[in-house]
């Protein structure tokens, strides 16, 4: 009767890269079925895109402004582009868990629940942001489209502002995201709630200068409609790490390395 050797409950590398290429396939598969339907809902997906764009040549009366496509073949690939965007969101529950079941077995329980809790907060801070993009947007555009001179034609490239709609969307998600990387460094014991407090005049002008470069138009109204929310995310992920500090230092499991001297020696632990 043979002993098991101590690596024999290890995936070995051979399985590894087969379960890699069984979690791609399928992501694959969701993507491109999530692209079938994004092509057959291409006009209206596509009249959501031009939605902020449309509400902004409402309102500008003295000057006429068009979106336009430049080449013979630039309407279909245009359609290939917003399709693939559109099948990546939809699909993106499914190549998401199988990311999560790639992931999960290496990882060890609380690992787990840290990595399930950091998705679970991470979509819908992501969405928020993505949202209030879309809502600034047209405010956004009709600033930027002010500058046009009169009598001057503005034709707009169908590709470049589909480019500028994603970026900002991106933009705005990201930004809505730093909170939550912060709370992870805390829960990851790499980074203090007291460090993070004693950072907050550069969280302020950080925040600031964030909201001014992020947003299209850089006026104050818009620059404040997105520093505050971030802000305020900020200032809570503070707060959410005082507390986790103090919970560890009540349980003993909080090292203060801040009382120990250069010269002296701190805690392996």
């Amino acid at each position: 009767m043979s002993r098991k050797g101590p690596n024999d409950g290890a995936m070995p590398l051979v399985e590894h890269l087969r379960e890699l290429r069984t979690r791609i396939v399928r992501s694959g598969i969701a993507i491109a079925l999530g692209m079938t339907v994004a092509w057959f809902e291409y006009p209206a997906l596509f009249s959501w895109l031009r939605r902020p764009f449309d509400q902004v040549v409402r309102t500008q009366h003295h000057q006429e402004i068009l979106l336009a496509l430049n080449g013979v073949a630039d309407p279909f690939t245009l359609q290939i582009q917003v399709s693939a965007v559109g099948g990546v969101i939809l699909s993106m529950p499914i190549w998401l868990y199988q990311l999560w079941r790639f992931i999960t077995p290496g990882l060890h329980s609380h690992e787990r629940r840290w990595a399930l809790g950091f998705v679970a907060v991470a979509v819908p801070l992501f969405a928020a942001g993505a949202l209030l993009a879309y809502t600034l947007m047209p405010a956004g555009l009709q600033v930027l489209f002010g500058f046009t001179p009169n009598g001057v034609q503005n034709i707009i490239s169908v590709d470049r502002y589909i480019s500028f709609f994603f970026q900002m969307l991106l933009v705005f998600g990201v930004g809505f995201l730093a909170p939550l990387v912060l709370v992870v460094l805390n829960l990851a014991n790499l980074l203090r709630g007291r460090t993070m407090l004693r950072w907050w005049r550069g969280i302020i002008m950080g925040t600031m200068v964030f909201g001014a470069v992020a947003t299209p138009t850089g006026d104050p109204v818009n620059m404040m409609l997105l520093a505050t929310p971030i802000m305020l995310l900020l200032f809570l992920a503070i707060g959410i790490a005082l507390l986790n500090d103090r919970r560890r230092r009540r349980h003993g499991a909080l090292v203060d390395f801040e009382q120990w001297a250069d010269d002296e020696a701190s805690p392996l632990n």
